[in-house]
């Protein structure tokens, strides 16, 4: 039986391999539909000498992280004179974060950029990134990414056929509410707050006493919208990109989680590149990292006018203590095996959790 379903998942996969080639989504996918050719299963796809590459986004084109690997895409593109082309499809186009990094896996795609929230199944380690209110500031953060720590998580994966090629950014995730304003812990009681699709976000959630709901990023504004969640939580930017202060206008900023994101692809495909070829990649996806950065300071300066404009009631909460006792048994859940890594983490600059 588990022969015959590993057996109906490739079948499927290749299935998408074919679906992906041709398609046409305004713009942001191939456009011609000339003979493609695929050699055997995860090897690229090859089409009037070029190699064809196809990195998922579930994000809007204009924004940082889609412009990003825009960016990635461009620099790898102009490196190799237009012999490897990597397409960039946004907006969820071959499916929902989730279903990328299995895509990826599988190799009918052949990167994503996910949030690391989705890739713990690979290396549960990531989980040690993830903790909540483990960092100071988004400076303390890339501290870490950017060390030798970080590296190693971005190669972490590679015996599940998954390489990390560099970090994305994604700010601090905050709670937002439909019907009544959070000012501690215990006005998240019983709310129902929606999460990433991971079990830990469900834990840390529940942990603070809301109810958690874990459903697709896409599906937020609706279940907002008829009462089917109480709230989310998510970066500031994000929240009011979405528009989902519309149906929930009360955000606290407690900042208890930053979760970094990556830009994944599938191993195989990978090495099937010549070694110039590989680096090339690694090295334009750095700097697309690079460039993330400097694309999310704007976004933040950006949406924070939207936010103000529209009159969202922000609170900053004068002490988190609170919010960090609440959290602790995640830490006994989850941080025990891996306290020599958060001991580490906090040395480059973050507070006791």
């Amino acid at each position: 039986m588990k022969k015959k379903w590993i057996g109906i998942c490739l079948a499927a996969a290749g299935c998408m391999v074919l679906l992906t080639a041709c398609r046409d989504d305004a713009g942001r996918g191939p456009k011609d539909s000339g003979e493609v050719k695929t050699v055997s299963w995860n090897t690229p796809m090859e089409k009037d000498g070029r190699i064809l590459l196809r990195l998922a986004n579930n994000q809007k084109p204009d924004h940082p992280a889609s412009e990003a690997c825009d960016y990635f895409a461009q620099l790898v593109r102009e490196r190799t004179d237009n012999r490897i082309q990597i397409q960039v499809y946004h907006s969820s186009v071959l499916g929902n974060e989730a279903e990328t990094v299995k895509e990826v896996e599988y190799g009918s795609i052949d990167m994503a950029r996910v949030s690391i929230a989705l890739l713990t199944s690979y290396n549960q380690e990531l989980l040690a990134l993830q903790m909540p209110y483990l960092y100071k500031d988004e400076a303390h953060m890339w501290r870490v990414l950017n060390s030798g720590l970080g590296d190693k998580y971005l190669e972490s994966m590679e015996e599940k056929g998954i390489e990390g090629l560099c970090w994305y950014g994604a700010g601090a995730r905050n709670f937002y509410t439909s019907s009544r304003e959070i000012r501690s812990p215990a006005d998240l009681k019983d709310m129902r707050i929606r999460v990433q699709e991971s079990s830990f976000m469900m834990d840390v959630i529940g942990t603070m006493g809301a109810i958690p709901v874990d459903m697709p990023y896409e599906d937020v504004r609706e279940a907002l919208k008829n009462g089917g969640i109480d709230g989310a939580e998510n970066n500031f930017p994000s929240y009011a990109s979405a528009g989902h202060y519309h149906e929930a206008p009360y955000m606290i900023m407690d900042e208890h989680v930053r979760i970094p994101e990556m830009v994944i692809m599938n191993r195989h495909v990978l090495e099937q590149l010549s070694q110039k070829d590989q680096d090339t990649i690694r090295q334009a996806a750095y700097e697309s990292s690079l460039r993330q950065r400097e694309l999310w300071t704007e976004y933040e300066r950006e949406q924070w006018k939207v936010l103000e404009k529209a009159g969202v009631r922000i609170l900053y909460p004068e002490d988190k203590t609170g919010f960090r006792e609440m959290v602790r048994p995640v830490y006994d859940m989850y941080g025990q095996p891996y306290e020599d890594i958060l001991s580490e983490i906090r040395q480059m600059g973050g507070p006791e959790a």
